[in-house]
């Protein structure tokens, strides 16, 4: 056991105990995405403004970004939920062709943006200076590739969230099954241990959103009849 939190051995106590509470408000954000609840909002922003923080603290650029890129965007589905929302929970529809079309752009945007964070990482970390250093895939670690990736998936998925289009999950699935690894490669087991879980949740929030959209559908055939 002592030797599964090697990774935070030297690792200054507050640093570790943030990261805790960022994966409980995590945790709690998800589970209220699962149930279509506005609460996911507030408890992410908590969750989400942590990491910022932390990956700034651990030079983790791509995961910072999708952290602030979450804070920003919470807030911008708080206000969508907030005004499609009945006693909390939300509706929820299907991803339209002109949604994929934007889910497109949002990706390729992120893949090369993040990718450019990446590649200017030497320049950034020099104090935003040329002197003694080169730019170049050659400074790319595998765990950035990994990142460049992810940072997409997750990126779309938290645009068709806030959308309440029940797609979203898929997306969620998909990057938190790579951040498992991803996330114990870099040290930060305790966010790993989170993935784990945001896979399970999201494949129930999946299931039961598909549940809810079914419902919808049967109660608005009822009411037009």
């Amino acid at each position: 056991m002592t030797d599964f939190f090697a990774q935070y051995r030297g690792v200054e106590t507050h640093l570790v105990v943030l990261e805790i509470i960022g994966v409980i408000f995590g945790f709690l954000s998800v589970w209220y995405a699962k149930k279509g609840n506005i609460w996911v909002y507030p408890t992410g922003i908590i969750s989400t403004v942590l990491f910022v923080y932390l990956l700034w603290h651990y030079v983790l650029w791509g995961d910072m970004l999708i952290n602030a890129y979450y804070t920003a965007m919470s807030i911008y589905g708080w206000v969508l939920w907030a005004k499609n929302a009945q006693n909390n929970v939300i509706t929820i529809s299907i991803t339209t062709r002109r949604d994929w079309q934007i889910c497109s752009l949002l990706g390729l945007f992120s893949l090369s943006f993040v990718t450019i964070v990446y590649y200017l990482k030497p320049y950034i970390k020099n104090d935003f200076s040329m002197q003694g250093i080169s730019l170049g895939f050659h400074n790319f670690l595998p765990t950035e590739y990994v990142d460049v990736f992810t940072t997409a998936i997750f990126l779309v998925g938290m645009w068709l969230m806030a959308k309440r289009k029940i797609e979203n999950w898929i997306f969620w699935i998909l990057g938190d099954l790579i951040s498992v690894p991803l996330y114990f490669k870099k040290g930060m087991l305790f966010t790993s241990f989170q993935y784990l879980l945001f896979t399970i949740i999201a494949i129930m929030g999946y299931i039961e959103w598909k549940k809810h959209l079914r419902n919808e559908r049967v109660t608005s055939n009822v009411s037009s009849l």
